[in-house]
């Protein structure tokens, strides 16, 4: 007799162990996506709950199994609503790594890909480039969204839709303060400059430096739930910096931003 039946547990087999080290992946997982969120507590709290679940199975406490199994069944929904937008930037990333994987050709030759459209990348990102050069100059508060694989006809719906050719002289008009479309962000794609004044969501990720203002947890907010770069100049130190997948880089070089946005923007 082995040692798992005289405590009155079941054979464990290999695919047992396979599914629980699945379930832990994914678990991991989730923490990793809900670190540094408001909902860590109720994420902790529903950690606990399933565990004292499972203790109470294997102990075979039937009041207590059965209590905790109902309130973690209905409580399946609460949580899905809870965590909707956690649950739409989880979607949302693994549909951008798929269709990523399924361009694997592209992907390959990325790097000559480059080398040859390196001048006329040049060309379109140069007057985003000029034009937050000379705003970090003159402390412009500027918020500009570069659309890369996913569509974000849910934020150009928001703002003012423009669909102009990039211009440097432009968009420094956009965001000059006595204009009525300078508050708010401006969506790029490619050279056109799509819609003006848009609005963004605000990052609730509480481990974001507090000194950072709105448009910078804009920028983090909008990089954490669509496939964007966010570039912001701040109004306080005129200092460039630049958001993708929700992390920021702050006060880099107009040149560090022309060689960022030629390899990471299409």
């Amino acid at each position: 007799m082995t040692w798992l039946a005289i405590l009155g547990l079941p054979h464990i087999t290999f695919t047992d162990i396979l599914d629980v080290a699945f379930v832990a992946f994914l678990v991991y997982e989730i923490y990793i996506l809900m670190r540094g969120t408001n909902v860590m507590r109720i994420f902790w709290a529903v950690m606990i709950i399933v565990a004292a679940y499972f203790v109470a199975s294997l102990l075979h406490m039937r009041l207590s199994s059965e209590i905790l199994g109902q309130f973690i069944s209905v409580g399946l929904i609460a949580l899905i609503i809870v965590f909707q937008p956690e649950i739409r930037r989880l979607l949302l990333l693994l549909g951008t790594k798929t269709t990523a994987a399924g361009d694997s050709t592209a992907r390959r030759f990325r790097f000559w890909r480059h080398r040859l459209g390196s001048e006329t990348k040049r060309d379109n990102f140069e007057p985003y480039v000029q034009a937050c050069r000379n705003m970090a100059r003159t402390k412009t508060g500027a918020l500009i969204i570069f659309v890369r694989q996913n569509d974000v006809d849910d934020i150009i719906a928001t703002g003012e839709r423009l669909d102009a050719r990039a211009s440097s002289a432009l968009i420094e008009n956009i965001f000059f303060k006595n204009t009525p479309l300078h508050d708010g962000a401006l969506v790029a794609k490619g050279g056109t400059l799509v819609a003006a004044r848009c609005i963004l969501p605000v990052s609730s990720n509480s481990s974001i430096d507090p000194s950072l203002g709105l448009r910078h947890r804009s920028a983090i907010g909008i990089t954490e739930q669509s496939d964007v770069v966010a570039v912001v100049v701040s109004e306080e130190t005129g200092a460039i910096s630049y958001a993708v997948e929700g992390v920021i880089h702050h006060d880099i070089s107009a040149s560090e931003l022309r060689q960022f946005l030629e390899q990471n923007v299409s």
